[in-house]
């Protein structure tokens, strides 16, 4: 009397989905980020342990560790992540460790302490009220990346283990500073030069792939072989106790062919809404064709340094050119400006295509123009496996 039944309803549940806003960042980072899909996938998961509140209590968010080569996405994604859940790429609070390798310089971050000369004028760079600017009335997340950690002084290094351990600093005036809703990132290009021993320079990276009868296996063979190289170079450079508040190491690949493809059309889509925006009264459209996006790979991009001067040589060779045929009213409202390759000369020619365009007219150029990286971030990327696969699509 008095007791209750315990019906069993033995029902399978499924812990690869993702609530609504978890999904929604993973859906915005792999639009804005080619190539990283593991760096994505932490992101998101430790997000979501934050949503449900099953964070580590007493620390930082999460703590991660980004290895790999200059130009792969390391940065930029953290960048991504901020745009992604407080609209605001620059939403970052950014230490250059290479500025603080002199224990002295320690205090431009957390300030003089009392009685040292200019004590009232040092304002920290990790005060409480410096973290916290970013914060929205939905999302209260802070964005604190340390770049080329390998860099940093002693001082620096014990600050550091003490946020990743307690989410606590203490400021030069004893005040406190509570890191435990933030998400700390710090960037190193240990084991670069490993990773690209193991990188054939002859074939490349995609080539040596597609030059493989098992392109999958020898994919997945080589990013397991240089997320090791990369892993063991950060063990031998840091402490066991640094390594241990990590909550996340990921080593970033090299970025092949097909994903600096991809990185340029999402570059050039910026460039486009730059030109909406900056010329609203008169807005126009621009295409480019394949020759003139090779120019532009050949010259933005190379083995050493990735992705990085990408945006460079697309200010120098597109953009300041398009602004001086702005200026000299050579291109007005309504026009579709195409710009190709000029063999001989090997630089970038530009030619009005058509003037006088309805916005619906320009919103099909640009539509089409759209279609190509969206269906080529939408595919697997190169060595995701179908196991990979299936797993991103049971979380649809």
């Amino acid at each position: 009397e008095g007791t209750t039944t315990l019906s069993r309803l033995h029902r399978p549940l499924d812990p690869t989905k993702t609530g609504r806003e978890a999904d929604s960042l993973d859906k915005t980072l792999r639009k804005l980020i080619v190539g990283q899909n593991e760096a994505i996938e932490q992101i998101v998961n430790i997000y979501q342990m934050y949503l449900t509140g099953l964070s580590a209590p007493g620390r930082p968010i999460g703590n991660f560790l980004f290895l790999g080569p200059t130009g792969s996405g390391k940065t930029r994604i953290v960048e991504a992540t901020a745009e992604a859940l407080l609209r605001n790429p620059r939403a970052v609070i950014k230490i250059d460790c290479a500025e603080f390798q002199h224990s002295h310089e320690i205090a431009k971050l957390i300030g003089s302490p009392p009685g040292y000369l200019g004590h009232r004028e040092t304002h920290p760079l990790l005060s409480q009220e410096v973290i916290n600017q970013h914060h929205t009335e939905t999302v209260k997340v802070s964005f604190i990346l340390f770049d080329e950690i390998e860099k940093a002084s002693d001082a620096l290094w014990n600050l550091l283990l003490g946020i990743l351990d307690k989410a606590t600093l203490t400021l030069g005036d004893n005040r406190k500073v509570d890191f435990s809703q933030a998400m700390i990132f710090m960037t190193s290009n240990l084991g670069a030069a490993e990773m690209s021993a193991l990188i054939s320079p002859k074939l490349g990276f995609q080539a040596q792939l597609r030059n493989d009868r098992n392109t999958d296996q020898l994919n997945e063979e080589l990013s397991a072989k240089l997320s090791r190289s990369g892993v063991e170079a950060a063990r031998r450079k840091f402490t066991p106790e640094f390594m241990n508040r990590i909550d996340k190491v990921v080593v970033f690949k090299p970025l092949g062919k097909t994903e600096l493809r991809q990185i340029l059309d999402l570059e050039l889509n910026q460039v486009q809404q730059r030109i909406l925006h900056a010329t609203a009264q008169k807005p126009f459209v621009f295409t480019v064709s394949d020759s003139g996006k090779n120019l532009l790979l050949q010259a933005g991009t190379d083995v050493k340094y990735g992705a990085r001067h990408l945006k460079r040589a697309i200010e120098r060779l597109l953009v300041q050119p398009m602004s001086n045929l702005i200026a000299t009213e050579q291109i007005q409202l309504g026009d579709w400006i195409k710009v190709d390759l000029d063999q001989k000369q090997q630089t970038l020619v530009f030619t009005k295509e058509a003037e006088n365009l309805p916005i619906h007219a320009m919103a099909e150029i640009l539509d089409k123009q759209l279609a190509a990286p969206a269906m080529a971030a939408a595919a697997v990327a190169p060595g995701e496996n179908t196991k990979t696969q299936s797993a991103r699509s049971s979380k649809k």
